[in-house]
Order: structure tokens, then sequence, then C-alpha cells
């Protein structure tokens, strides 16, 4: 009987391992289809060709958020698109016997600030070294490129020896104590400098990264030009490294404006876009070998804005982890792999049901950080998002594992689709917050010539239209307001400069990141 019952019991021991094994195999397939499954052999997706059909939503939108920059420019327009704006601080620079008339006014007001004016320059040649194709597939890649040169026109300007950098031009004080129309203003517009004795590593690095990051942009058409801008982000960079302090220090009063924490994320992003630009191994040991460990912050992800270089400079350099090279150390490449994992550690941060997500957001599903110029961080994240997706589609990287959930780069596309989603109305408050797109947008934008009729005559007391409860008779194409609060409202008012003021360097990130899910298409293995 014992020998009978035996074999009886294995043969059900067997039958119902087999039944496990048939269960766990159906459990696994089903979680490798759905995002976060505990399954990772997920096939990698096929690399997109060229730039496919454009989807007209986000086309639509890119063509509005690319007009914001004609909006801000400062100087002699040129095929002014505009017809509220025209010629404005024509003389700026004068008392140095520079021209420094071009640039863009940073926000609502009129002064220059050098460091946003670049970061946006910066994250604009990025978006056309990315996303170039898409653009011109949706013909905006001319539009594109006439901001970023206009941008950059305005730092070579400010620029005038290698330890010189005009950092800030006009008053911040006389300016806001004034509300009028750029071409209409009068006040006493100063200069502000870095040099040797007075210090802005944050600044001078900044200007670095965006000439450098420009300079491919023109080099095919331009040569000339891309070499220029080559050879000023050069200098800038060695003079941001050699005579070290940050330009709040040089000068508290930016304090109370862009007040930059600290200048070694400038430092690594700026070393990081000049050894793209020029294969140059000295920049690359410079973010790895020699101050990787100190400085980078392997580990611990942050945000990515005007201050915080950290997060693109992560995901900017598991480009190269990601589409590798010959020349590559391996003391460089153990760098490289730090900065991908620190960037796939933003990126697990951002997927929604990631056990690593972060819970900052609003029931509506934007990131929210801060009250203050909220949609920041949520374009920003996004932008990333959507590169790092990409590089994982270019290279057939199947998926990123999460604290033991993988997800794919369609779970990624997806977060950075939903932030921009958010933007175009897809919202609780079913409102666009891009000015101009979509039926239902602010109309009581924080910004001077928007809200000023373009014949009125103001002089700098025009108040009565920054409180006036009627919408800005000029529409501020384009602008990116502040956004919502973390409970997902909005209040539209001129007075409320939290929710309705615009930035450039919002606008920066958002046309990266629009023109990325304009349409599908595999980018470059190298911007050169």
């Amino acid at each position: 009987m014992g020998s009978k019952y035996t074999r009886g019991c294995c043969g059900w021991l067997i039958v119902a391992l087999i039944a496990v094994l048939v269960a766990t195999a159906a459990m696994f397939a089903i979680m490798k289809r759905k995002p976060g499954g505990r399954g990772h052999h997920m096939k990698p997706l096929p690399v997109p060709g060229p730039p496919g059909a454009i989807d007209s939503k986000y086309g639509d939108a890119l063509g509005v958020a690319l007009q914001f920059f004609q909006v801000q420019k400062s100087g002699k327009l040129e095929n002014n698109q505009i017809p509220w704006r025209g010629d404005s601080a024509l003389t700026d620079g004068k008392e140095a016997g520079l021209d420094l008339s071009k640039g863009m006014y940073d926000a609502g007001d009129h002064i220059k600030f050098t460091f946003p004016m670049a970061f946006t320059a910066t994250v604009l040649a990025w978006s056309v070294l990315e996303y170039g194709d898409q653009m011109s597939a949706a013909k905006q890649l001319d539009p594109a490129l006439d901001a970023l040169k206009w941008i950059t026109d305005f730092l070579i300007a400010a620029h005038p020896s290698d330890n010189v950098l005009y950092i800030q031009v006009g008053d911040p004080d006389l300016d806001h104590n004034c509300w009028e129309r750029p071409e209409t203003m009068t006040e006493k517009r100063p200069l502000t400098q870095i040099n040797k004795k007075s210090p802005g590593s944050d600044v001078a690095a900044e200007a670095a990264a965006a000439m450098a990051a420009a300079s491919m942009v023109f080099k095919s058409s331009d040569t000339t030009y891309s070499d220029v801008l080559l050879q000023h982000a050069q200098k800038l960079f060695t003079f941001a490294d050699t005579y070290r302090g940050l330009s709040s220090e040089s000068y508290p009063k930016l304090q109370d404006f862009y007040n930059s924490t600290g200048y070694v994320d400038e430092l690594l992003w700026a070393a990081s876009w000049l050894y793209h630009a020029t294969g140059d191994q000295t920049y690359l040991s410079y973010v790895t070998v020699q101050n990787g460990k100190t400085y980078a912050e392997w580990g611990r992800p942050t945000w990515f804005s005007w201050d915080d270089k950290n997060p693109g400079t992560q995901v900017l350099l598991s480009r190269l982890n990601f589409f590798g090279s010959k020349q590559i150390s391996n003391a460089e490449n153990e760098g490289l792999k730090s900065y991908r994992d620190t960037a796939e550690a933003v990126i697990c941060g951002l997927i929604p049901d990631s056990p690593q997500a972060t819970a900052s957001r609003t029931g509506g599903g934007l990131i929210w950080i801060s009250g203050w110029n909220s949609l920041q961080h949520a374009t920003n994240s996004a932008f990333l998002a959507l590169v790092y997706s990409d590089y994982m589609i270019s290279t057939r990287t199947a998926e990123v594992q999460c604290s033991g959930k993988y997800y794919s780069p369609t779970d990624i596309r997806n977060f950075a689709a939903s932030q921009a989603n958010y933007i175009l109305g897809d919202n609780p408050m079913k409102l666009s917050y891009l000015v101009g797109y979509g039926s239902s947008y602010p109309q009581q934008v924080h910004h001077r010539g928007a809200s000023i009729p373009a014949n009125a005559k103001t002089g700098c007391k025009g108040f009565e239209y920054l409180h006036s409860p009627n919408p800005n008779p000029n529409v501020a194409m384009g602008a990116l307001v502040g956004g919502p609060f973390q409970n997902d409202t909005f209040v539209d008012s001129r007075d409320n400069a939290v929710q309705t003021e615009s930035s450039t360097y919002n606008s920066g990130t958002l046309v990266g990141l629009l023109s990325g899910l304009v349409t599908t298409s595999s980018v470059a293995q190298s911007f050169t």
C-alpha cells in the first residue's frame, strides 16, 4: 500500500506543479503587457524611420508655442509677425560701446537676464538637435532657428572679451515700478557684467552651454557662425571654471530674481555640451573622472530647471552610454553609467505607477513642485522623459527597471504626453495653459505689452492696465502661463503673477516636448 500511495502522491504533485507553472507563466505574460510588470523580458520596440504622419494637435500647438519667442524679442525686429510688437531697447549696450539690443525679455517685464535667456537657448538648441527632423516635417524648424539665433546673437555681443560677460540689461527696480510697453520705455537701462573680480560661473557656464549646443545646430547651414559660437563657448567655459563664484554673490540684488543655488551643475552641463560639440576628451574627463563623484550628485535625482542643470546633464550624458563610443576609456564609461543610472532614477520618479513615483502631483496628474511658475517642472520633466524614451527606442533598449518593476519606452512616452495634454486642456479646468491654443485659454496674462493697447500713451505709469478686469487687448501668442495651484485650480487675473506670468525658458522645453510628440522618428546617434 505504501508503494501505491507514494506513486499516487507523486502523480498529483507533478500535475499540481505543472498547473502552478502554467499559471505563473500566464501571470508573467500579463504583467509583461502592462506597465510596471515584474517580468523583465519585454521585446525591444522597432526603431522608427523618418518622421511619419503629423499629429495635428501637437503640430498646431508647436506652431503656437514658437510665436512666443517673437513676442519676447528685443531690438530692431525683422519680419515681425506680431502686429502689436515693434522695435524696442535699440540703445541697449551703448554706454559700453556695444550693441546689446537683441535678446529676449525673460517674462512679463523688460529686463534682459542672461542666465535664463541662455538656458532658453540651450534647451531650444537641444530640442532642434534631437527633433529637428520632426520640426521640419511640421514646418516649424525655421521659427525655432530664428528664435535661437536671436538669443545667440545677443550672447556673442554680450561677451566682448575672454573674461567679461554682460549678464543683465536694465534695472529691475526701475522696470518693476513701471507698467508700459517696451516700445515706449524711456528709463535708464544700466549694464551688469561679470569679470575676474566679480565672477559668475553659473551664468558664464550656462552661456557656454548655449553657444556650444547652438554651434552644432548651425554647423551645417553656417559654418562660420558655428565656429564663432564654439570659440565663445570654450572661452566662457574657461572663464567660468577659472574664476569661480556665483553671480548672485557678486551682485546680491540678483538674489531677488534669479538666485542660482550653485554653479558646479552649470560647469558640468557646459562641459557636457562642449564634449558633444568638439569631441575633445578633456571635457568628457572633466564631467566623469575629474568631477563626477564630487559634483554630479549621482544617485540623487532632482528637478530640471533654469537653476538645476543636473537632471539635464544626466540625460544628455546617458546618450553617450546608450550609443557608445570606442574612444571612451573604462573610467569615463563608469562615470557615464553613473549619469545614466541617475537619469533612470529621474525617469522612475516620473512614471505614475512606478514604486519610485513622486507624490508631487496634482489630482489631475500634473507634476507639481511649487506654486510659482508651476508648469516649469512638468514641462521640463516631460521633455527629459521623452528624450530618454527616444534614446531607448533608437538603441532597441526594451525597458527600465524601477525597484523591481519594468517599464517600456512607451510607458515613459505616455507620461510625457500626459503632461503635454494637461497643458493643452486635458485638465480639471478644461483650460489650455498655452495662450492662443484651443478655444479656452487665459485672457489676462501678466504681460506688459499684451495688456496695453498698441496706441496707448501711458508713460511709465500705465498701471490702470495691470489692474483692469478686461481681457488683454493683445494676445501673447504662445505664452505658457505659470500654471495651476496644486488643487488644479487657476485664477485668470493679471494681478495674479504667480499663475498668469509666462517665461521664455518654459517655452524652450515646451517646444522640445511638442516637437518630440508631433510625429515618431528615431534620434540621431550623434549631434555632429
